[in-house]
């Protein structure tokens, strides 16, 4: 059960005074649908009020305040299209206050012809007279305070004033109430931090630009408490798969050893030292959960091949799924002459898969005829029952979240787990998103891989690259052309897919094909499946080849407006070809002139093929919230900790975490009861669901 302390917090973000339900669908773009993500909203800037020069010397463009007297106000204007003007002054000079749409009477009573007042806003000058339009504050000097000296700036969205939005952050604010303190008390005392409500306070009460600072004590206490909150639900889950015992699966290394053998090439130290780490886990008796990272082509299908030829030789099955069924299919292609080698029988579930076909898998399956399952998600639903699953290996789920760890922590029987990734992750990112498994890294490439030929051009060549297109389509070559959009937008000037799409069939007529994150699943596939039997020469495509294909006779990958594209995704979309043993080239096409990081990023993948460093840099150079992008669903969305810059905070909460689960593992204690809090406060309530006390 939630905290009731917290239950205000919880609350409908309607029952604020001033929102209603067409102002609380554009908060709830903006920060969230209750009062807690408000309140877990920080301001992003500052106005400041602050600077009173006299109206000769106001600059143009910045805020200020001017005492000045209200001299007259002008005839009312005959249209209702035209400005009312008041003309006033101070002994500098002149100013006109500006109003359009309104109301006489109302301005007569506000600025009354000879009184003195405060007007803030910005300053322009038109027509060689001073001006200011619509101030943001008017009041009486004897009544200072009814202006406010400070103002936070809050995330907004369009249709949703910065006034209405600061109004009802302060209301949430009002609500948030005072509580037990959960950090350890020495920590606590070092950082000389503020309790809980006076950092939330002060956070949303900036009146200086160095109090917006991500390292200023308020900030950095909130920030320390959403990664404590983050890494303890990680331990909390760690903790409920140790305490489910798994079983001890060992082998005898004879399939193993066939499979070496038959191996065209041997096994990287990188491989060696993951099966070894992959073993070991597999052989005790707790649940195996671990995470295998490495670069597009580093050999990790191989590695959960040997992987799952343990849990054979140990008489039970193996299980493979993949995000989509062509890449299923792909895996079960490549390892197909390795299952003969080693006699293992191996067989593909998707959603294809229909009727008395369906049935005749399922009951070979089920009678443990089959011994690796490759598959979609498909293999996970109901009906779908194994004789003896040992170990589920999982590809590229890096869309697979804590939550659906957690759901799975809590199913039936419970196979070792192997989850796989082409996407370097940066240390500090791996933390909050997997902190939770065990972690191998491959970091090496299999022999014989060419590095490919990396070059950034500018798009007023565009016309030579489709040239090359050409020539390498009629030697037999393949290309990607990887484009920001679908279709044409006013909006942003990118060429969308569809265009390219058109262009490019003119030059190659029907070797032309094209997938987009909008298309059917099956007819993408179809698509890609034309490419990789090289039906096609070009495949036009938005990022949804990031995770798939993997074509050996592409030498070719084109990605246009690259300057739009974070530095992972464009490795990884690089990663894409250089799979055979043909030369292979990436091209960089941008739009002059380049911003400084945009300049770096493309420099960074120059100079390294380096997954892992380029995912460090690409952490570095966007920060983590624009790290592989929002799509991203398994990796944590801070509100108000940023991985690029809290990296020391984070280390500091995994071992506090640590600590927390050692001494207090069903968080009982005093501090372990506000911890509970703290959980619930960040929406970690699954987390908490896993303490034996409910």
């Amino acid at each position: 059960m939630r905290p009731a302390i917290l239950n205000p917090l919880f609350a409908d973000i309607t029952v604020l005074t001033g929102v209603g339900p067409k102002i609380a669908a554009l908060i709830t773009r903006a920060a969230g649908p209750r009062i807690v993500d408000l309140l877990l909203t920080p301001p992003t800037g500052l106005v400041d009020r602050t600077f009173q020069p006299k109206v000769a010397d106001a600059p143009e463009g910045r805020i200020v305040t001017l005492e000045i007297t209200v001299d007259r106000h002008e005839a009312p204007p005959k249209g209702r299209r035209l400005p009312y003007k008041i003309i006033c002054s101070d002994e500098t000079g002149f100013l006109t206050l500006v109003f359009f749409h309104a109301r006489a009477d109302y301005l007569i009573k506000q600025l009354p012809e000879g009184a003195r007042r405060l007007v803030s806003g910005k300053v322009e000058d038109f027509n060689g007279a001073r001006q200011m339009t619509h101030p943001d504050y008017i009041a009486d000097p004897e009544k200072p305070g009814d202006m406010p000296l400070h103002e936070a700036v809050y995330p907004l969205t369009a249709g949703l004033s910065a006034a209405v939005m600061r109004k009802a952050a302060a209301q949430a604010v009002a609500r948030a109430p005072a509580l037990d303190e959960w950090q350890e008390p020495n920590w606590f005392a070092k950082h000389h931090w503020k309790n809980w409500k006076d950092a939330i306070e002060t956070v949303h009460a900036p009146s200086a630009q160095e109090e917006l600072s991500l390292l200023s004590p308020a900030r950095q206490r909130l920030a320390y408490d959403e990664l404590l909150a983050n890494q303890l639900a990680l331990a909390l889950i760690r903790k409920a798969r140790v305490k489910t015992k798994g079983r001890a699966i060992k082998g005898d290394g004879k399939l193993i050893a066939i499979a070496k053998k038959a191996l065209p090439f041997s096994l990287t130290g990188a491989q060696t030292e993951a099966l070894k780490e992959i073993f070991a886990d597999m052989r005790s008796n707790e649940r195996m959960v671990r995470l295998l990272q490495g670069d597009v082509g580093s050999g990790k299908t191989i590695v959960a091949f040997f992987a799952m030829l343990g849990a054979i030789e140990a008489g039970a099955q193996a299980a493979l799924m993949a995000p989509t069924e062509i890449l299923a299919r792909q895996h079960m292609e490549s390892l197909s002459e390795l299952a003969a080698a080693t006699g293992v029988r191996m067989d593909i579930l998707t959603g294809r898969d229909k009727g008395a076909a369906r049935t005749e898998k399922l009951t070979r399956l089920k009678n443990g005829e089959i011994d690796i399952m490759m598959g979609t998600h498909a293999l996970f639903q109901e009906g779908v029952a194994f004789k003896d699953l040992a170990l589920a290996v999982i590809d590229e789920q890096h869309r697979f979240g804590v939550r659906q760890r957690i759901a799975l922590t809590q199913k039936g029987p419970k196979p070792d787990l192997l989850v796989m990734t082409a996407t370097p992750i940066p240390r500090t990112l791996a933390l909050t998103a997997y902190g939770d498994m065990e972690h191998s890294r491959i970091t090496e490439k299999p022999p014989g891989r060419k590095p490919v030929d990396t070059r950034a051009i500018p798009m007023n060549r565009l016309d030579e690259m489709i040239a090359a297109v050409k020539r390498a389509a009629a030697e037999g070559n393949q290309a990607y052309w990887v484009c920001p959009l679908v279709e044409e937008s006013d909006i942003i000037d990118l060429t969308a897919a569809e265009e390219r799409f058109e262009s490019l069939k003119a030059v190659l007529g029907d070797r032309v094909g094209l997938v987009h994150g909008r298309m059917s699943g099956p007819d993408k596939d179809a698509v890609m499946e034309k490419f990789y039997r090289g039906d096609l020469s070009v495949l036009i495509a938005t990022t949804v080849i990031e995770v798939g294909v993997n074509a050996p006779n592409a030498t070719i990958m084109i990605i246009e407006h690259a300057e739009r594209f974070g530095l992972a995704q464009l490795h990884q979309l690089r990663g894409r070809v250089g799979r055979g043993d043909k030369q292979s080239s990436c091209i960089l096409l941008y739009k002059p002139p380049l911003g400084e990081t945009a300049k770096a990023r493309l420099k960074v993948l120059r100079d390294t093929e380096d997954g892992f460093v380029i995912a460090e840099e690409d952490l570095r150079l966007r920060g983590a919230g624009d790290f592989l992008g929002a799509a991203q669903s398994g990796f944590p969305r801070f509100r108000l900790a940023d991985i690029a810059v809290h990296g020391e905070l984070l280390a500091a909460a995994r071992d506090d975490a640590t600590m927390i689960i050692d001494r207090d593992p069903e968080l009982r204690t005093p501090r372990g009861e506000a911890l509970r809090t703290l959980l619930y406060l960040f929406s970690r309530d699954d987390a908490v669901k896993l303490l034996s006390a409910g």
